[in-house]
Order: structure tokens, then C-alpha cells, then sequence
């Protein structure tokens, strides 16, 4: 089986900000539902995380600016490693994202072992 990491993306950077206590519980409900049912698989290898908005990047030459990326909408929101046994299944486990309910996306990408 393969690791493969899932980056969670969407448009509204602050959208949290704007909503109140009540609803970032109901929000968390389905998160919750859909890593617990890819654990209850054992196919969950990091739950992973949220992520700020804010950030800095870091270039050649030590220049460093503010960031992330913020040359475009799109902003990265969190990620998660799971197992699968190809990108096709993955992508599969990945459809069920709650961020895609919200306008979000799931970028997909196999993780490559550093001993390989």
C-alpha cells in the first residue's frame, strides 16, 4: 500500500472568521465522520491539520517573503496522509472531502519514500 497526501484548497482564506462558535462545531461533524471512516479502514496515516492562512516563503538567496502564494485566490487549508492502493483509490476516498462541499478541492499526490 502507498501513502498519499491530501491537500485541502479553497477560496476564502478567512472564512472561519465570519462564522459563529455554533456553526464551526457543525462544520467539524462531517470532517469528523469522514477521517473516522477512512481510520475505521486503517487507511489513515495522519489526521493532519489545519493550516493559518499566513505564512512566509521562502526563496533562493534567503529572500523571504509573505506568503503563502499570495498571488492567487486559492489558499491551502489543511492536509492528510492516507494508504491506498493506487491514486485511483485515493481519489475515490477522496470524494467524500467535506471541503468539497463548500467550493473546495482535494489535490492528490502520491508521497515517494525518501529510500526510493
Amino acid at each position: 500500500m502507498k501513502e498519499f497526501l491530501l491537500i485541502f484548497r479553497r477560496e476564502d482564506s478567512n472564512y472561519a472568521e465570519k462564522m459563529s462558535p455554533e456553526q464551526i462545531q457543525s462544520m467539524l461533524k462531517p470532517w469528523q465522520d469522514w477521517i473516522g471512516g477512512i481510520a475505521a479502514q486503517n487507511k489513515l496515516v495522519t489526521a493532519g491539520n489545519r493550516l493559518e492562512s499566513d505564512g512566509k516563503v521562502v526563496k533562493p538567496n534567503n529572500l523571504v517573503t509573505n506568503g503563502p502564494f499570495v498571488e492567487i485566490k486559492e489558499v491551502l487549508g489543511g492536509y492528510t496522509i492516507i494508504k491506498a492502493n493506487s491514486l485511483e483509490e485515493a481519489t475515490e476516498m477522496s470524494k467524500g472531502c467535506p471541503i468539497l462541499q463548500v467550493g473546495g478541492s482535494v489535490e492528490v499526490r502520491a508521497i515517494i519514500p525518501m529510500d526510493n
